[in-house]
């Protein structure tokens, strides 16, 4: 597998994944994936990757997004991790967010948060073993084709960044 920046280029494949993800049911409230320039416009330029397998076929995506406009939160980013459904259980998920762990910190975020629907216990373990605690349970949230939905907020702290 090989990590690389996520690129303008991507687009196609990285649209299609999180379309997957979509599907699930599991991985977003998002009902459609937006536009490369409404994506782009919504996601920090740096902590962008992308895994391809030898074929050069993307096997999942990462990014960053800020989470408040407030220069106070300007070390604090939302996370989002999609693996392609032929790919899921073989570690791209993994290899994806602690590179972009060690991309965040080089760029200067202190706190990583992840908001993960309940039922998506595959993302919180993965977030756990990559040293996220849950901070907290958010009851009926938003509704999602009409039913109500609960996520789980995790976080995980650098240990380095943000340090004085």
């Amino acid at each position: 597998m090989n990590l690389l920046p996520l690129l303008a280029t991507h687009w196609p494949a990285v649209r299609d994944i999180y379309e997957q993800g979509i599907a699930t049911g599991n991985a977003t409230f998002e009902t459609q994936a937006p536009t490369w320039e409404a994506w782009d416009k919504a996601h920090l330029p740096h902590s962008r990757l992308v895994v391809l397998d030898e074929a050069g076929t993307v096997l999942g995506w990462a990014a960053l997004s800020p989470v408040s406009s407030r220069c106070v939160y300007g070390g604090v980013a939302e996370l989002s991790i999609y693996v392609a459904a032929e790919a899921r259980g073989q570690g791209v998920g993994r290899l994806l967010l602690h590179a972009l762990i060690q991309a965040s910190e080089t760029n200067g975020i202190w706190t990583l948060q992840a908001g993960t629907f309940e039922e998506n216990t595959a993302s919180i373990g993965l977030h756990t073993q990559a040293g996220f605690r849950v901070i907290g349970h958010r009851e009926r949230i938003g509704q999602h084709h009409g039913v109500w939905r609960n996520t789980v907020q995790m976080e995980r702290r650098s240990p380095s960044v943000g340090i004085t």
